[in-house]
């Protein structure tokens, strides 16, 4: 765990707002409702993040299975947009089902399919991974990937580095990656932005809280796939029927500087989930104040 609760999460995320996209705010303040039902009238698809949407760590929340049911049942397309880039896709729709959903595996999109979508084979590069090796290498098949362990050696020689998962991920090999970039600068792609995500216990650390740290302290600029960066929706909207406009698409997620500030960089709308996930137990208002991120609907519960 990263020791951060949410206070010093919102202050890592406003740190590195210089490498974010630009937030404008919208012309009106959110309108607060109890649950997505109360919105659904007002759009015809809705994209969700997954941590602290539709689950806490391996805990589905209590009741959204059946919300999502409902809004399918009303002719509501429903898309998963999530940076879970730590997953192989099969492992993910696993877990999901496990947990009661019933996505297919076209309408779940992520980061990890946004980074290999835009690298393709990285043109035969030899790349350093930061990943769970029990994770497994599905989806990576067509890489030549060496896992980033404690070997300088690996760190020496490698083309690139792809940064897709920390669970495992140490301060001895953070130090032996700034090592190697400040002596030979080569490209970093990193498949999760996220600097945090909440789990049964409290916060994680991920794998955006180690590129930003390497950008802080190395000339590299790292490449991020996943929200809030365009690149994720621009996947996600190839999944969307061909009737539904952008107006009617809502972002539901529960971090400000993630899904919210990824629905305006995509043009379409935003909800923020209240009580679960990132602002379990603390005032969403008062973040919404002090970061000028602001969504179209505060949800308490999904």
């Amino acid at each position: 765990m990263s020791g951060m609760d949410t206070a010093k999460a919102l202050a890592a995320y406003e740190a590195v707002r210089h490498r974010l996209p630009e937030f404008v705010p919208p012309k009106n303040k959110p309108e607060i409702v109890a649950t997505l039902e109360d919105i659904a009238d007002q759009y015809d698809a809705f994209l969700l993040d997954a941590f602290g949407v539709l689950n806490i760590g391996e805990t589905a929340i209590p009741g959204v299975v059946e919300r999502i049911q409902l809004l399918k049942s009303r002719g509501k397309q429903v898309i998963v947009v999530s940076n879970a880039a730590g997953f192989p896709h099969a492992a993910l729709m696993e877990k999901y089902w496990r947990l009661g959903y019933d996505f297919s595996a076209e309408d779940v999109i992520t980061s990890r399919a946004t980074l290999l979508s835009a690298i393709g084979t990285a043109e035969g590069k030899h790349l350093g991974l930061m990943a769970t090796p029990k994770a497994g290498l599905r989806d990576l098949e067509s890489l030549n990937v060496s896992y980033l362990e404690e070997d300088p050696a690996v760190y020496e020689k490698v083309d690139g580095f792809l940064m897709i998962g920390s669970a495992v991920w140490t301060e001895t090999r953070q130090s032996l990656l700034v090592q190697a970039l400040r002596q030979r600068p080569r490209p970093v792609w990193v498949g999760n932005p996220d600097i945090v995500a909440p789990r049964e216990t409290g916060f994680s650390t991920e794998p955006g809280y180690f590129a930003h740290r390497l950008a802080d302290e190395t000339d590299i600029t790292p490449q991020f796939f996943g929200k809030p960066f365009g690149n994720i929706f621009e996947l996600a909207f190839l999944r969307l029927s061909n009737n539904i406009s952008r107006d009617r698409v809502v972002m539901v997620g529960d971090s400000l500087h993630t899904d919210i500030l990824g629905a305006q960089t995509a043009g379409i709308a935003s909800a923020l989930i209240a009580d679960y996930g990132f602002f379990a137990d603390h005032d969403v208002q008062s973040a919404i104040g002090a970061s000028g991120i602001s969504p179209d609907h505060i949800v308490a519960r999904p």
